[in-house]
């Protein structure tokens, strides 16, 4: 269940190339703003054979990403101790796991499926509801930051509850 501070849940979203390698990352904050950025791969990820980035440029990485090690800090500060939702369509488990690994660290947050939020949907219906969203709406399941703005706006949807420092409701 959501954090027991006030504001939104957090919503996380790590795109992956080949073994979990993290290429990309967002999450939400309590006010429904959003944060993303490019990983910069680490050389001991790179050394691995066959490693696929899943359409994302190396150079890109490097030039516009930021370290595993500044994600994890800005993460912490956004979400220390708390469980983030995913969408479960990814290995956001892996890939959080690998870039704390790197530095000998456990992650600080937990992951949990989006859809356990809302008891009126099973996770088939919560997935049809986000397919149609992603259509509604263009947004693309490449781009981290679409996949935690459709959360965000199934969120929208389907809670009971809505805080009354959250951005308004749709109608």
């Amino acid at each position: 269940m959501p954090s027991s501070r006030s504001g939104l849940p957090g919503f996380l979203h790590i795109a992956t190339g080949d073994g979990a390698l993290p290429v990309a990352i967002a999450w939400s904050l309590k006010d429904g703003r959003i944060k993303h950025t490019l990983i910069q791969p680490l050389e001991s990820w790179l050394e691995e054979e066959d490693i696929g980035l899943e359409g994302f440029d190396e150079s890109n990485l490097y030039g516009m990403g930021v370290s595993p090690l500044d994600v994890i800090r800005e993460l912490e500060m956004d979400h220390d101790s708390e469980t983030l939702y995913v969408t479960g369509t990814s290995d956001e488990e892996g890939a959080l796991e690998r870039i704390y690994t790197e530095y000998g660290l456990n992650p600080v947050v937990e992951l949990a499926n989006a859809w356990q939020l809302y008891t009126q949907l099973d996770r088939e219906q919560w997935e049809e509801e986000r397919r149609e969203l992603f259509e509604e709406r263009g947004l693309s399941p490449m781009h981290p930051e679409h996949e935690v703005e459709a959360m965000l706006f199934l969120h929208q949807r389907f809670a009971d509850e809505w805080p009354e420092d959250a951005p308004p409701r749709e109608q």
